[in-house]
């Protein structure tokens, strides 16, 4: 893979990303905790507040910090105006408090933190914009790009009327709106941002070479025609949506398939931490297609919960967590060990990683999903709070190790 750290900017800007994302995380399962899982309605203002602070505050907070590294070093440009970062991030986190609030107890709050978040996401998607439209190499990876931020675009767009109608301010109809709000920032932007930068970072770090990428495009395409599919037919065709449910179920499976020929090309021999997150997030990404497929055909709410926990915990939760294990040493040793290559020992990327914690961490992540899982499939209350402890431990786990990787000094 040709990748060039030469555009990328330095590491304290994307930090804050970083751990404000993994400290939120430990916060939302402390917020999971006290949920009743007899009683859990997907529509709920406490489901909702959780699921934003999970989505905005974890993943989106961690995918934004990610982008602002890999977006200039995969397309090997440089950032428009690398400093908006410095005004995405507290945007981003006072608008996030305030709709979790805003949900949770107080709806008026949602109108202003929805604000907040829509400018946050507007001047990140103008910088985006502006620095890939200096790319010159019009590739897999720009397009991916490109495509993932316009989805992004139009459901922040979204998910602003929805705010002002859950404030009080319009009175809209939600009930279809969601849907195409869902299809357009959770598939839209994290789908096309997950499966393109697949392509990039899992073959770089498994090292994994001549595998047939087709697959990973097809993927993509139906991606996107199953969120154009949802978009119309929630507001004409029923069939339409039913459609745009098989394009989705089938660009995971072929992304899945993708996984399998990068995993089967690997050269690293070598099972450390990173491997086995990857392994757990590709078992969780079969188990969502399963629990998908059963909840179309039979309609069951159960299915639907135990899919949204598989998809937080089992795809998104490993596949960030796995991630920051590469990419944080990578950084830092970049950053502060690189320019005394050669004139004094330096120490390895896996000298950074700390091996017991990071085992501990995934034994308890991998011990919690299982509890838990098991727990909301058969309703078992002290069971499910048993599962929530075991991962409250991974997350505390995971703010000491992002810690001592941040702050490593040989």
């Amino acid at each position: 893979m040709n990748i060039s750290q030469q555009f990328a900017p330095p590491f304290r800007l994307i930090a804050p990303f970083i751990f404000t994302g993994v400290v939120v995380y430990f916060f939302a399962l402390l917020f999971l905790f006290d949920f009743d899982i007899e009683l859990i309605n997907s529509q709920s203002g406490e489901v909702l507040s959780y699921v934003h602070l999970f989505l905005l505050g974890f993943v989106m907070m961690s995918i934004f910090g990610a982008m602002a590294q890999l977006v200039p070093v995969v397309l090997e440009v440089e950032h428009f105006a690398v400093e908006l970062y410095y005004a995405i991030f507290p945007l981003l986190l006072v608008g996030t408090l305030l709709m979790v609030f805003g949900f949770y107890s107080a709806p008026i709050l949602l109108s202003f933190g929805g604000i907040i978040v829509f400018i946050s996401f507007l001047i990140f998607l103008a910088e985006t914009f502006l620095t890939i439209a200096k790319a010159k190499r019009l590739n897999f990876s720009f397009y991916s790009v490109l495509l993932a931020n316009i989805f992004l675009l139009f459901g922040v767009i979204v998910g602003l009327i929805m705010a002002f109608t859950y404030g009080g301010f319009i009175d809209v109809d939600t009930t279809k709106l969601l849907h195409i709000h869902i299809y357009l920032v959770f598939y839209g932007y994290v789908g096309f941002t997950i499966v393109g930068m697949s392509y990039i970072l899992i073959p770089m770090f498994w090292l994994s070479h001549s595998f047939d990428k087709k697959y990973l495009k097809y993927a993509l395409y139906f991606l996107g025609l199953a969120i154009v599919l949802i978009s119309v037919g929630e507001y004409s065709f029923i069939f339409l949506r039913e459609l745009a449910y098989l394009c989705l179920l089938i660009a995971f499976f072929l992304y899945t398939y993708e996984l399998y020929l990068i995993y089967t090309t690997r050269a690293r021999v070598k099972k450390d931490i990173y491997y086995y997150f990857m392994m757990f997030f590709s078992l969780s990404l079969v188990l969502s297609l399963l629990l998908g497929v059963l909840y179309l055909l039979s309609g069951y709410e159960k299915y639907m919960i135990l899919l949204g926990f598989v998809l937080f915990y089992g795809v998104l939760t490993s596949l960030i967590i796995g991630h920051f294990y590469k990419i944080i040493p990578f950084l830092i040793w970049f950053e502060k060990f690189s320019p005394l290559v050669g004139k004094q020992k330096v120490p390895m990327l896996g000298d950074m990683v700390p091996l017991r914690s990071s085992a501990l961490l995934f034994a308890f992540h991998t011990l919690g999903f299982g509890i838990t899982v098991i727990s909301l499939a058969f309703d078992i209350a002290q069971l499910y709070k048993a599962g929530i402890v075991f991962l409250l431990a991974t997350a505390f786990l995971l703010i000491k190790d992002t810690l001592f990787m941040m702050n490593f000094k040989g």
